[in-house]
């Protein structure tokens, strides 16, 4: 398989090395997973790997970078709704679907601060970036919606407790309790029926 790697230009090889560092990463988790592991299951020789990537941490920030991406489609995909209040309730039913996938195993960015945020100031720093991104995003719809500045920060709240909750319980149930607390919330900060 290392062998057959050798004919892939940098480009290909890079993608499979980082698809292979994001299965192993997220199913055993960063420290977990030594160099010789992330060799084997993406089939390209250590050499090619620390040509292409500096070091482990450089791999990890990609990884989480990528991760990144995908958490901002699903959440755009999410919230295409013309209602602001129902815009914000989706969010936990993409949380609910997340949950549900057979390899779920928390968020990515909470476990990777858990593992490495107070030796590894960079993986700290990507993984508050992602989080502030996200609060960020509910606050804009907050704000279309005519709500409170308050509102999103325990939006954000209830969506990352519902992450963490859902991987150590096994369960979707976190999202559905989150959604039902946002819609309170989300009623007493704007008025009207809160479960429209």
């Amino acid at each position: 398989m290392v062998a057959a790697s050798a004919a892939l230009d940098d480009d290909a090889v890079r993608a499979k090395v980082l698809a292979a560092a994001d299965r192993l990463y997220y199913s055993l988790g960063i420290q977990a997973v030594g160099m010789d592991a992330l060799r084997a299951e993406a089939g390209v020789s250590l050499k090619r790997i620390y040509r292409l990537f500096p070091s482990k941490e450089s791999i990890v920030e990609q990884v989480l970078a990528g991760r990144h991406e995908v958490w901002n489609a699903l959440v755009e995909q999410a919230v295409e709704l013309d209602d602001p209040r129902q815009r914000l309730l989706a969010i936990y039913d993409m949380l609910a679907r997340w949950f549900d996938q057979d390899d779920f195993r928390g968020c990515v960015f909470i476990n990777s601060f858990g593992e490495l945020g107070a030796t590894t100031p960079r993986i700290a720093a990507i993984a508050r970036e992602h989080k502030a991104e996200f609060q960020e995003r509910l606050a804009r719809i907050v704000a279309e919606a005519g709500g409170p500045d308050w509102l999103a920060p325990q939006l954000a709240i209830l969506a990352e407790g519902a992450q963490t909750t859902a991987a150590i319980a096994g369960t979707n149930e976190a999202a559905g309790q989150a959604r039902r607390a946002a819609e309170i919330l989300i009623g007493v900060a704007l008025g009207g029926d809160p479960a429209r």
